[in-house]
């Protein structure tokens, strides 16, 4: 129920995406053709290797070297992509296909969805702002997709009562809430500041976790 649970609340997180952006939502065909295209590769992968990612998530040292990994990607991104700021390029069709095969590297537990594929932007020559609000985009479909899936497994294998639902409802609405602060706030910073604060914290929680999980604490 944990695993699944940790999965669902994310519909929540979601949600907020699609209020916030609610009239971007209904744009021309293209701009959900760029969302499938973007989209296929993790649902592709995830489905054949879903059981795999699941005995990934179980290994600690998995998710501490992947936060202290992509850590130290995110200090050097500002400087790599600073071109990018003064002559940012528009998304394509080819670009949407590069990211969603950025965000198949989020299913190593520990690597960061929107990190994957706001790096994935940067290397189409899109600025942080056009980068970041794509990953959110993508993370619609991304995230409904794989709560709709763990749902299902958990009903058919185990089946829901009244206590799970009750469980579940509460993550969404406070996922939803958290997600509408943390998404406005981070579009602001990311485009003033970059990701350098996100790496150092990446790299501190990594060697936190992996010092403390042999004395059985887990963050």
């Amino acid at each position: 129920f944990v695993k699944m649970f940790t999965v669902a609340i994310q519909f929540g997180a979601i949600l907020s995406v699609v209020v916030l952006y609610f009239k971007r939502f209904f744009q021309s065909f293209e701009f959900y053709l760029r969302l499938l295209i973007a989209f296929m590769p993790a649902a592709v992968i995830g489905f054949f290797l879903n059981d795999v990612i699941d005995q990934l998530l179980e290994s600690a040292l998995t998710v501490a070297v992947s936060l202290v990994a992509g850590g130290i990607l995110l200090l050097f991104v500002d400087r790599w992509f600073k071109q990018n700021e003064e002559n940012p390029q528009s998304l394509n069709r080819k670009s949407s296909l590069i990211i969603g095969l950025f965000q198949v590297i989020a299913m190593i537990p520990g690597v960061s969805r929107s990190a994957a594929t706001i790096v994935g932007g940067l290397t189409q020559k899109l600025n942080r702002k056009t980068a970041a609000e794509f990953s959110f985009f993508l993370a619609v479909p991304t995230m409904l997709a794989a709560t709709a899936y763990k749902m299902y497994k958990y009903h058919k294998e185990t089946g829901f009562d009244y206590n799970d639902l009750g469980l579940l409802a509460l993550g969404n609405v406070v996922a939803f809430g958290v997600a509408w602060l943390a998404i406005k706030a981070f579009i602001n910073y990311l485009t003033r500041y970059g990701f350098k604060v996100f790496g150092i914290y990446r790299i501190a929680i990594g060697l936190i976790n992996h010092l403390l999980y042999p004395l059985g604490y887990n963050l």
